[in-house]
């Protein structure tokens, strides 16, 4: 990433999610029909949010572990995704054998609602309970969410390694950080939704730290290069929620077998690699945390700051603010304490 030394990062809390690696050690033989693949010839489609070039290594890795397995891998954003699986008529192409996205709320619904099978994946036990739902999604990294500053251009004083700390700064000097603070929309961008709604379900001073916001005149975007690149430039000079890894290389996800995968054996392959100590071990090769037990997030996470850092479990909470209603009710609030200064 550009001026990426710029870059710092404060952890907060963990978003679940999958990405690329490197070569390590073997994978545990597999077993079954899972083996049976492997010797066969079949295919592999995986659908993902994640652009090629992020988990070029990965899939190398994978191929040439399994040659015989054709592997295709289609990169679209979360919403086609979704409707690709909810309204397969309406689309010609295939929902895919393995879904990958960052859109955890989404990928839960998909799995509330019935259009993903159960695996119980022989990695499984090497996997803490938060980071698996219902034996059918399974979240691959543990990525910090952070706050960024540029620390050419930030005092040493006015760092902020807590929200209390940001929420202190920016009511006390809001005109020196007036239009110089960036976060993601959340009316615009589905993960800035997801982190602020957590937030706000987590900490009692979120709305405190909304109107703090307000005060100090915040830039908001829907994408995460947008916000880095200016902080990276000195346009802006803190940004609050920033998926972590991509601060340091770019990466994401929350992987699941669709009901109607057309190779679910070689599905199931690809994710047992996805969770095994060598595809983990690849993703803290590209300072990705890992999910692992055994393993953990210390390539991502500062040793003193994992008391502070809080995962978002895969399950039915994440649906919460799917319903329209309390969406709109949350955003109203956002708004309101964006204004209330």
């Amino acid at each position: 990433m550009r001026a990426a030394n710029a870059l710092v990062l404060c952890v907060g809390i963990l978003f679940a999610a999958p990405t690329g690696a490197q070569q390590m050690q073997d994978v545990a033989p597999a077993k079954g029909s899972v083996a049976a693949v492997a010797e066969a010839r079949d295919q592999l489609n995986i659908v993902s949010t994640t652009e090629v070039s992020e988990v070029a290594d990965l899939l190398a890795d994978f191929r040439a572990l399994y040659p015989r397995i054709e592997t295709v891998y289609s990169k679209i954003n979360s919403n086609d995704i979704y409707n690709r699986i909810v309204e397969p008529a309406s689309s010609s192409e295939a929902p895919g054998d393995v879904i990958w996205s960052s859109a955890m709320d989404l990928q839960v619904k998909l799995v509330n609602d019935g259009y993903a099978q159960p695996y119980v994946s022989k990695e499984i036990t090497h996997i803490p309970d938060w980071a698996v739902w219902k034996n059918e999604a399974y979240a691959i990294t543990a990525e910090p969410i952070v706050i960024v500053y540029n620390k050419n251009l930030v005092a040493e004083s006015d760092i902020p390694r807590t929200r209390a700390a940001l929420t202190s700064l920016l009511n006390k000097k809001p005109d020196t950080y007036r239009g110089k603070i960036a976060s993601y929309d959340p009316e615009q961008s589905g993960s800035g939704f997801l982190f602020i709604t957590r937030d706000s379900r987590i900490t009692k001073t979120t709305w405190d730290m909304v109107r703090a916001f307000g005060g100090a005149g915040i830039k908001l975007y829907s994408t995460t290069g947008t916000v880095l690149d200016r902080i990276s430039s000195g346009e802006h000079l803190i940004a609050y929620n920033m998926i972590g890894s991509y601060a340091i290389e770019r990466a994401s996800r929350i992987a699941f077998i669709p009901v109607a995968a057309r190779h679910p054996e070689s599905a199931k392959l690809f994710l047992d690699y996805l969770l095994s100590e060598r595809g983990q071990k690849f993703l803290l090769a590209r300072s990705v945390g890992s999910v692992r037990l055994g393993i953990g997030a210390g390539g991502v996470i500062p040793a003193d700051r994992n008391d502070a850092v809080k995962p978002i479990h895969i399950g039915p909470e994440l649906l919460t603010y799917l319903d329209q209603s309390k969406r709109a009710s949350f955003l109203k609030e956002w708004r309101r304490a964006l204004q209330d200064r």
